[in-house]
């Protein structure tokens, strides 16, 4: 019986949220907003707290400074019940990154200091500590700059060791979407992009979801696509499931996505069909809303609970 169910290597840093801001911003004005979230922020960590919080083995593995914020971070994500005892804290000029999120009604902008999380390099993991598992997940390939040359060594190994491997790009922020991301895929067995991620990766025209996924669907055994307010949908070969989105009234949209890879992951792990694994992720991804930031709303047990058990 493997350690963990679960695995993680990547980005561990907190988000800063301002709400309320004007919608315009104007240069050399100061600014209010009337609300702020200091949370657990970066995909990959939000994943594995949440993961962890639905009841799943986590295993994680980052790079972080020797600082407030990166104590911080780390301290929550322990607290969510992941295993930590391998990321490194590395002192230096280089701090722990941070993003800042300015919310708007309709939209928001999302700005982010790398810091550590593009130095998490090869040197920083212990292979043996990751293969302990029944499954890798991989989430911001393009804010890995360190990793990202060795991404395609790191998944042959652990494929090599029996492990399923999951992928979640996130955004490149050159939006150039090269990189490799074609080479890598060859060992992933699930694909976890929403529609414009799936668009880009595939190459293919930003409203021609159906292209994408025929095109993705090609190279990687499982593609399961995050729709927003329409749910998601799952193609594994001939195979397709289909699973509307859960009914909230949202705070806050912020890891929504992050949060529906560990849903979806954690009945993935367990053998379940697609329809469960889809419903699962939408439901977590839908409770994600209902509190400011990606991790919040599952750092509440009860309400947690509470939530995932509605029809």
């Amino acid at each position: 019986m493997p350690r963990f169910d679960v695995t993680i290597a990547g980005e561990l840093n907190l988000d800063l949220i301002l709400y309320g801001l004007p919608e315009q911003l104007p240069p050399e004005r100061e600014l209010l907003a009337d609300r702020m979230m200091l949370t657990l922020g970066s995909s990959s960590a939000i994943v594995a707290h949440n993961l962890a919080a639905l009841g799943s083995r986590v295993g994680f593995q980052s790079r972080i400074g020797d600082d407030p914020l990166g104590q911080i971070a780390l301290d929550r994500l322990q607290q969510g019940g992941v295993d930590v005892s391998l990321v490194r804290r590395v002192p230096g000029s280089t701090t722990t990154g941070l993003t800042v999120i300015l919310h708007h009604e309709k939209w928001r902008n999302i700005l982010t200091y790398p810091g550590t999380i593009a130095e998490l390099s090869w040197d920083d993991l212990y292979f043996e500590y990751l293969a302990d598992s029944r499954h890798f997940h991989f989430s911001s390939y393009y804010l890995q700059k360190g990793l990202r040359p060795r991404v395609g060594e790191l998944f042959q190994r652990l494929k090599s060791e029996g492990l399923t491997i999951s992928l979640d790009t996130n955004d490149d922020p050159d939006d150039r979407w090269e990189g490799g991301l074609h080479e890598i895929l060859r060992y992933v067995d699930v694909f976890l992009p929403n529609e414009r991620e799936a668009c880009k990766a595939a190459g293919t025209n930003d409203d021609d979801v159906e292209a994408a996924i025929s095109k993705m669907s090609a190279l990687v055994p499982l593609v399961a696509v995050k729709l927003g307010r329409k749910g998601a949908l799952a193609q594994r070969g001939a195979e397709r499931v289909v699973s509307p989105a859960q009914e909230v009234v949202p705070v806050d949209t912020v890891g929504a996505g992050d949060s529906f890879d560990a849903g979806f992951l954690h009945q993935y792990v367990r053998g379940a069909d697609l329809a469960t694994c889809l419903a699962s992720g939408n439901k977590a991804g839908a409770l994600s809303t209902t509190r400011p930031g990606g991790t919040e709303a599952f750092r509440d047990a009860e309400y947690r609970q509470k939530f995932l058990r509605r029809p």
